[in-house]
């Protein structure tokens, strides 16, 4: 009997050694021991079975404690698996796509997931349970083996080595190492240590562009900064000539500060604006053009603007006033025409730096330049290009008022400059629809306002606007001095009647009808009288005395009565 025991122990012992050979040549390389210590970090790794410390492992070894040598031949009959046993309980794991078994140990790999059959890593299986037959043999031992696989099912403590020797290799022996998960960990662990470092590096790289701009953004901010404690860019130095600058209405003090430096006045907008804010003068300053020094110092241009003679390319051009000179009868002064105005409005700067526009390049300027060029509107075209006299084209074309225009333009710009602007101002009073009153188109309504304001004072224009109206509406000369004067040198009230018997375009004694042109700049309230006359059958009137006093009638015996009173108060007395 004890051989027998001792026999089945040793074969069983000789199982379990080959077993374990076989399993270091797939790949095993750590000892039982050291497999339950790795359990927790390897999720392939095999459950070890559970085994009651009351029961030693030498009850499965040991021929004293009643192990029978019929036990294993019992076992293996009893449907215990062998070697190249398949238990059915795990057919489908085996029937796995891509899953096979290797060798005798049944141990499951997938072939797909190495490069070659030597790269295989076992998959354990779970522990399967033992068949459910009749064993013979002592009964202590079946009920101990089967308690100890229900500990293991239960997680209990690792069995011993020696119990694990007494199953003689019943079933499959737990996994000494599990190279092939580790492996398939490392790749994982791997590949996420990659996206790793690839985020830090993406970290690494957007952090720097964040620094780069923050410091460039922080050394911008500290340049202005700097900029802003020392004052704003200033030039040094002598300045250099004269530039003009227009100073538009409404305009603030950083709007001209802005032209400023457009026209290189100052180096920065920044120093004229602080000059000008410490300076109370700016707000007096008037829309129109300066003459100003250029690489001027904030505060000497402020200064050069507030001055009076920098005002450049201002002229007044009084009611009444012709194109041309003239020269008066009785006084022998000179009655200087607009273009003498504009002339003396022209010039910028002092001494051998004096630059004018001449009365002569301005004359010749509107006598020669086409109408549109001269700025001449829609309405007036046609009748300006027929005036028999081109040196007179452009009169009345420039309104009575003040007018600022560029004296830094050529002739023909500041003409046309200031006949545009003349022009928008003549269609302010309505103009353009005066014809349904006074039955005359724009450029005749501008023609009669000429003579009103040359014949009346302001409280009886719209009466002589009458008085003009009803002659012309039946075809009577209009019989005016004003327009015999209009073209002689030598001027004054009276006029002779040599002169009288003169024909000329505008000689309204020797014609019927209008002149040729308007004879000087009309007011706007000339304008208007002429707009809207006041009614009245008038077509006579006269100046009787020297204070204005002037009598209207439609009586042409009346009408003689009134030149006898105005020839009594020497009002008709010639120079001639």
């Amino acid at each position: 009997m004890s051989d027998r025991w001792s026999r089945a122990g040793e074969r069983s012992r000789r199982r379990a050694d080959e077993q374990q050979r076989r399993y270091r040549r797939g790949g095993a390389h750590r000892s039982v021991t050291d497999e339950w210590d790795d359990y927790e970090d390897d999720d392939t790794a095999v459950i070890p079975r559970y085994v009651d410390e009351d029961e030693s492992a030498a009850h499965y070894a040991d021929p004293a404690a009643g192990y029978d040598a019929r036990y294993d031949h019992e076992l293996a009959g009893a449907g215990y698996p062998d070697p190249d046993y398949a238990d059915p309980d795990y057919a489908d794991d085996y029937a796995e796509p891509g899953y096979e078994r290797t060798g005798r140990s049944g141990h499951r790999y997938r072939r797909d997931e190495y490069d070659s059959e030597t790269d295989i890593e076992p998959i354990a299986d779970e522990e399967p349970e033992p068949a459910p037959a009749a064993r013979r043999g002592t009964r202590a031992s079946a009920a101990s083996l089967r308690e100890a696989q229900r500990g293991s099912r239960r997680g209990a403590t690792a069995p011993s080595a020696a119990a694990r020797k007494a199953r003689g290799g019943v079933g499959r022996p737990a996994r000494s190492g599990s190279s092939g998960g580790r492996g398939r960990r490392t790749r994982v662990a791997s590949r996420k240590a990659a996206e790793r470092q690839r985020r830090r590096r993406n970290l690494v790289v957007l952090g720097c562009v964040f620094v780069v701009l923050f410091v460039v953004a922080g050394g911008y901010a500290g340049y202005k900064f700097i900029r802003s404690m020392g004052g704003p860019e200033d030039f040094d130095g002598s300045p250099g000539p004269l530039a003009v600058v227009q100073v538009h209405t409404g305009d603030t003090a950083e709007q001209i500060a802005q032209t400023m430096v457009e026209k290189g006045v100052v180096r920065s907008s920044g120093a004229f604006y602080q000059a000008a804010m410490r300076n109370s003068g700016i707000t007096s300053v008037q829309p129109g053009y300066y003459a100003v020094p250029t690489h001027s110092k904030g505060t000497d241009a402020v200064a050069a603007l507030l001055k009076k003679t920098s005002r450049v390319g201002n002229v007044v051009v009084s009611e009444g006033r012709r194109l041309h000179d003239s020269t008066d009868v009785n006084t022998g002064a000179r009655n200087e025409g607009i273009y003498r105005k504009i002339a003396d409005a022209s010039c910028v700067g002092t001494g051998a730096d004096k630059k004018c526009v001449t009365y002569e390049q301005l004359d010749a300027a509107g006598a020669t330049a086409d109408a549109t060029a001269l700025g001449v509107p829609g309405w007036a075209v046609d009748a300006v290009r027929k005036v028999p006299d081109r040196t007179r084209q452009l009169e009345g074309m420039i309104a009575a008022g003040a007018w600022d225009f560029d004296p830094s333009g050529t002739p023909e710009q500041i003409l046309a400059q200031l006949v545009s602007e003349s022009a928008a101002g003549y269609e302010t009073t309505g103009l353009l629809q005066s014809g349904a009153t006074n039955k005359l188109n724009p450029y005749q309504t501008l023609i009669a306002a000429s003579l009103v304001e040359r014949e009346a004072l302001p409280q009886d224009m719209t009466k002589v606007a009458r008085v003009i109206v009803n002659r012309l509406a039946v075809d009577q000369p209009l019989q005016l001095d004003s327009t015999v004067n209009y073209t002689l040198d030598r001027t004054e009230v009276a006029t002779t009647d040599a002169d009288r018997a003169r024909k000329t375009p505008w000689n309204t004694y020797a014609m019927p009808g209008l002149p040729a042109t308007p004879i000087s700049s009309p007011s706007l309230d000339a304008l208007r009288a002429v707009e809207s006359p006041a009614p009245g059958p008038w077509l006579y009137f006269v100046t009787v005395d020297k204070q204005g006093t002037t009598m209207f009638t439609e009586s042409y015996s009346e009408h003689l009565r009134n030149i006898q009173r105005a020839q009594q108060s020497g009002i008709l007395d010639s120079g001639r």
